[in-house]
C-alpha cells in the first residue's frame, strides 16, 4: 500500500513496541549480561592501549592528510569527505545497475524490494533470520543482507537483484569495510567482538574483544588510519586503531542510560557525530583528541545520520517522534525540523543517487518513508515487510564503500 502525502506533517509521539533492540530489549539484556558478566565475554583490558594515539592518527582533512592509511585510495578533496558523492556521479562500476531501495525485514526474514521510479515493492526475497542492514561491499559490486541471529551474510548481485550462496558469519550485527578495501569488519553485537575478515571471503583474519556491550555502529577518520564504534548497550564509545585492528580508546558517554546508534563524520573531517536514542539529539565529537563530547538535543529517539550531496547538511531521524532535524554542518546549528504526517518511526536509510530523496525504514510501522530533501515533505509511505531496519538505496555515487547502509568516499 502507498499513501502518497503533500501536506504539512504534525507531530506524533509513538511507543517502543518493537522487541528487538527496542527499549524494553536493551534493558533485558543489560539485566542479562549483570547477572551473567562472565558469559557475556571478557574484552582487552589492556590499559596501555587504550590510549589514544597521537601523531600517527588524523589530524583533520581540512588540515591535510599527509599520508593516510596504507592502499587507501586518496581524497578527492582534503576538505571534503564526501566530495566523490555528487548527484548522479556513478562510478563505472554501478552505473548500469537498476535503482533499488533494498529493506531488510527483521520480523519477516526477507527483503522488500522498491523501485523508487514507482514508489512499490516488486520483489521481496525470503533471506536468514532476523536481517538488520544491507550493506554495499567495498569494491560495490555486492550488497550484504547482515542476517544476524541467522548468523549468515545473504549476497544480493544489484545488477540482477538475485541472491547468492549464503556465508556463515557468525552475530552479524552490521559491516563495515576498512578504507584500503583489506577487511570487512563485522560488528558482532552480542558476542562483544569486532570480528576482522577478508573483504572478499569473509575468512575470519583476527578478533578483536571489547570490554563494552552492544557495538553497533561506525565511521572511518580521514586518514583511514582510525575509526569510531558506538556501543549501544553500555553507552560508551571505542576508538579503534585500523591497521592494527585494535582499541586504542574507550569511553563512557556523560549521560545516564545513553545508547548511542549512528556514527557520522563530518564532511571538513574534524567533527564527529553520534546519534543517542536515549539521549534524544546526537553527541559532538573531536575524534582525534576522543575528550568528553557534548549533547546536541534534536528529537525523541535519535537514531540515523545521512549527508546531504553537497555535503553541507546532515539528515538526523529521530525514530521516537516521526521526525527528520536537518544540521547545517558548516555551522554545526540545527536549521530545520520535518515531522512526518500521522507520526511514523523513521530509522535507517540513505539518499538516493540524485539527493533529491531522503528513504528511511519505519522500524515499528512496517513501512517505508520517501522524503522530499528540498522542503521534507513526505512524498510517499510504502508498506514492507514487518520490523524494517537498514535499507539501502541503491545504486549510490562514490568510489568505495565503507558500509552500513552506505557510507561513499
Amino acid at each position: 500500500m502507498i499513501q502518497f502525502s503533500h501536506h504539512r506533517p504534525r507531530r506524533s509521539l509513538p511507543g517502543f513496541p518493537f522487541r528487538s533492540r527496542g527499549r524494553r530489549g536493551a534493558a533485558l539484556f543489560v539485566a542479562a549480561c549483570a547477572l551473567l558478566a562472565s558469559g557475556c565475554g571478557g574484552g582487552d583490558k589492556e590499559s596501555g592501549d587504550r590510549q589514544p594515539a597521537r601523531g600517527a592518527h588524523s589530524q583533520g582533512a581540512a588540515r591535510g592528510v599527509p599520508q593516510g592509511l596504507p592502499g587507501m585510495p586518496p581524497l578527492l578533496d582534503p576538505n571534503d569527505l564526501y566530495a566523490a558523492d555528487r548527484p548522479n556521479a556513478l562510478s563505472p562500476v554501478v552505473k548500469d545497475f537498476p535503482s533499488r531501495v533494498y529493506v531488510p525485514n527483521t520480523e519477516s526474514d526477507t527483503v522488500s524490494v522498491i523501485d523508487p521510479a514507482t514508489y512499490k515493492v516488486i520483489e521481496t526475497i525470503p533471506v536468514g533470520e532476523q536481517p538488520q542492514h544491507v550493506v554495499p561491499s567495498w569494491d560495490m559490486k555486492t550488497l550484504w543482507v547482515n542476517n544476524d541471529r541467522g548468523h549468515t551474510l545473504t549476497p544480493i548481485d544489484p545488477a540482477t537483484g538475485k541472491k547468492g550462496k549464503t556465508v556463515d558469519v557468525h552475530d552479524p550485527y552490521n559491516l563495515y569495510f576498512t578504507p584500503d578495501g583489506k577487511y570487512a569488519v563485522v560488528m558482532a553485537s552480542m558476542d562483544r567482538e569486532l570480528v576482522f575478515r577478508d573483504a572478499h571471503t569473509m575468512k575470519r583474519m583476527k578478533t578483536e574483544h571489547v570490554n563494552c556491550l552492544g557495538v553497533n555502529h561506525a565511521d572511518f577518520s580521514p586518514d583511514g588510519r582510525y575509526f569510531i564504534v558506538s556501543c549501544e548497550f553500555s553507552g560508551e564509545l571505542l576508538k579503534v586503531d585500523t591497521a592494527r585492528m585494535k582499541v586504542i580508546g574507550q569511553q563512557k558517554l556523560p549521560f545516564d542510560g545513553a545508547m548511542p546508534q549512528d556514527v557520522k563524520i563530518s564532511s571538513d573531517g574534524r567533527t564527529w557525530y553520534v546519534a543517542d536514542m536515549m539521549a534524544d539529539g546526537v553527541w559532538v565529537l573531536d575524534g582525534d583528541k576522543f575528550t568528553e563530547p557534548w549533547l546536541m538535543p534534536t528529537g525523541k529517539g535519535a537514531h540515523g545520520l545521512y549527508v546531504s550531496r553537497d555535503s553541507k547538511s546532515l539528515y538526523i531521524s529521530n525514530r521516537g517522534e516521526g521526525s527528520i532535524s536537518v544540521l547545517d554542518l558548516p555551522s554545526r546549528k540545527l536549521v530545520k525540523k520535518w515531522e512526518l504526517p500521522d507520526g511514523g518511526s523513521p530509522d535507517m536509510g540513505g539518499v538516493s543517487a540524485d539527493g533529491k530523496v531522503l528513504w528511511l525504514s519505519g522500524r515499528y510501522n512496517s513501512e517505508v518513508y520517501a522524503i522530499d530533501t528540498t522542503d521534507g515533505h513526505q512524498i510517499a509511505r510504502i508498506k514492507v515487510g514487518d520490523g524494517p531496519h537498514g535499507l539501502a538505496v541503491y545504486p549510490q555515487p562514490g568510489r568505495y564503500s565503507l558500509g552500513h547502509t552506505g557510507i561513499f568516499r
